[in-house]
């Protein structure tokens, strides 16, 4: 039982600390074009009227 505890205390945050890391790594930046894009759909969305029934 030490053991289990030895291994969630100290191995625990490494191992998500790695897992954070690596998400943080793999996570795509947009490119010029796909910012533009997203940004006139944005805009596009604000620019519609609201119908309420």
């Amino acid at each position: 039982m030490d053991k289990f505890w030895l291994f969630a205390v100290a191995v625990g945050p490494v191992l998500l600390g790695c897992a954070i890391v690596f998400a943080m790594m793999r996570r795509r930046r947009l490119s010029e074009r796909e910012k533009n894009v997203q940004t006139a759909a944005i805009a596009d969305l604000y620019d519609k009227p609201t119908t309420r029934s």
